[in-house]
């Protein structure tokens, strides 16, 4: 698809549309804004906005449209898939002065907030309430709610409380041809035609750009215990997982870490932590609630299903700043294999049951590809995240024949019947493993709605297929 080039005309015209003091086209917004946490991909805009309220992205789509001028919406900039790369040029939409939290609604237990709030600076404020957004992925002190809803984020709590789709009512969006509307309705139920709610979630900006978002909450649990169960093998940790929800415990989150990782984590942020000789692998699991008689009653449970996975010990966090530092470790995992070595970042997910085949064959494939990997992630939903370290692999083996040991991976993946991303998103790195897991039909069928709300193909192009 041939997209134009913006003129001086069109430039004034936007600058008339956003006004002048958020229109950018100096070199250091252009490179700020050209790359995000994909590796180290960088594409540059031709002008970066950053316009405050849903009235000027409406005139300034409909501009573009009419203009053939490819626009990218961006959030916080967290994303791992490449999905706000202006791989096209033209605008880089920034919704990061969309940051108002509207209303914060107790009776109904909702609120409605702009794109550009930081998720955690949102979970904090309706705690203030005795409430709680439970979706708070690892860079929720960074990324906007906007960008969670574009990739479909959950987080470790997941597992209980459900993904981000859960927790969406409605949300205002403008599409690209300009128009305003509301997806749904402010409703816990909805049965009124086709859920476009439900579609922007996970569209990655390529169907609509999103300026109001209407969020469920649920009250905030009072109690929590977070313990952190070793094993000798990673195997039998994945193993552990689905055995605990099958003896009819459900934690408020059940996290994955192998012991690579852990030990960069040691050595990057400095967390004092003992680290045993037979220790490879880690469950961290969390229960929440409001009666700690209760909350015993499942750690006890737990451990009675641990013990059958030969888990060598369990640790009880005894003090807020234990529990902090736990969190910590498994929170900053990504940033610390990412300051030890070349890497690449996939995101798997599973049914819980094939976590141990998943894990196994991963590192099967990778000793004949001659990568190492460090894996981690939302043991409890299945969602594995994979990092692949180039460690002694060649840069010509690394530059031609990796991409056939992520193939087979994905392969393994689907065979288990799982999918190619459980939060992170497709975008732009994913897109060309699509096919692994969708049959041309299924992707024609996501191209023909792409064409009905972006018939001139301008927002976000080249991402997803």
């Amino acid at each position: 698809m041939a997209f134009n080039k913006i003129t001086n005309d069109l430039l004034d015209q936007i600058k008339t549309i956003i006004g002048v003091s958020n229109v950018f086209t100096d070199e250091e917004s252009l490179n700020t804004y050209s790359h995000d946490e994909t590796e180290d991909l960088r594409y540059y805009p031709e002008i970066v906005v950053k316009p405050t309220d849903a009235n000027s992205v409406s005139a300034l789509l409909k501009l573009c449209n009419e203009h053939h001028v490819p626009v990218t919406p961006r959030g916080g900039g967290t994303g791992l898939s490449g999905a706000a790369l202006p791989i096209h040029g033209g605008v880089l939409l920034s919704m990061e002065k969309f940051k108002a939290i509207i209303e914060i609604d107790t009776e109904n237990l909702q609120a409605t907030v702009e794109p550009g709030v930081i998720t955690e600076d949102f979970i904090n404020a309706v705690g203030e309430h005795g409430l709680l957004y439970p979706v708070d992925p690892s860079s929720k002190g960074s990324c906007f709610i906007g960008g969670n809803v574009a990739h479909g984020s959950g987080g470790p709590r997941v597992v209980k409380y459900g993904t981000i789709r859960e927790y969406i009512l409605n949300l205002e969006v403008v599409l690209p041809t300009g128009e305003i509307i509301w997806t749904g309705a402010n409703t816990l139920k909805y049965a009124s035609g086709y859920n476009l709610t439900q579609m922007m979630i996970g569209s990655e900006g390529t169907l609509a750009v999103v300026t109001k978002i209407v969020t469920k909450l649920v009250p905030k649990p009072q109690q929590s215990v977070l313990m952190l169960a070793s094993f000798g093998e990673n195997e039998k940790a994945c193993a552990a997982v689905s055995a605990i929800f099958r003896a009819g415990i459900i934690p408020s989150a059940l996290e994955f870490m192998e012991r690579k990782g852990v030990e960069w984590v040691i050595k990057f942020d400095d967390i004092k932590f003992e680290l045993k000789d037979d220790v490879n692998a880690f469950l961290l699991i969390e229960f929440d609630g409001d009666d700690m008689d209760s909350i015993f009653k499942d750690c006890e449970k737990v451990n009675l299903v641990l013990e059958q996975f030969e888990c060598s010990d369990v640790l009880f966090a005894d003090t807020a700043q234990q529990k902090e530092d736990l969190w910590r470790m498994r929170r900053t995992m990504a940033e610390s294999v990412k300051s030890n070595s070349v890497y690449k970042e996939e995101d798997t997910v599973v049914p819980r049951a094939a976590l141990p085949r998943l894990i196994n064959g991963i590192k099967e494939i990778g000793s004949r590809y001659g990568f190492e990997s460090v894996c981690y992630g939302h043991a409890g939903d299945g969602n594995l995240h994979i990092n692949i370290i180039k460690a002694g692999m060649s840069d010509e083996d690394w530059k031609n024949k990796l991409k056939d040991g992520i193939v087979e991976i994905f392969e393994l993946t689907s065979a288990l019947g799982g999918t190619i991303s459980g939060e992170h998103g497709i975008g732009l790195v994913q897109k060309e493993f699509m096919p692994i897991k969708y049959s041309e039909v299924n992707l024609n069928l996501m191209r023909g709605i792409k064409s009905v709300f972006d018939p001139n193909g301008i927002l976000n192009p080249g991402k997803i297929f």
